[in-house]
């Protein structure tokens, strides 16, 4: 007989940054913060990551990674089996 509480798995990888996403790999990018004086000065844009739990029936587990806006659409869209086996398979998330 199971427990009632399940198994939550993070998965971490030690060669992610901290603000990418381990879906679709978006990641920072750099740009110009322009002022009213078109005075140009460097700034960065952040993806918008949430941390999100997900349910794997497969593995009758749940999972828990950050994932940026875009990523949960992919998800929703393809199923998280498909969608993890393919982040896998890009070098996004570990074995």
């Amino acid at each position: 007989m199971r427990s009632l509480q399940t198994e939550i798995k993070t998965i971490d990888n030690p060669t992610v940054m901290s603000k990418v996403c381990q879906i679709t790999g978006k990641g920072m990018i750099v740009g110009n913060k322009v002022s009213h004086s078109n005075i140009k000065t460097k700034r960065r844009f952040y993806p918008n990551l949430q941390v999100k739990k997900f349910y794997i029936p497969e593995e009758d587990s749940w999972i828990t990674i950050k994932v940026s806006a875009a990523g949960i659409r992919t998800i929703s869209k393809n199923g998280i089996s498909a969608t993890l086996k393919a982040a896998r398979a890009k070098g996004y998330l570990p074995k």
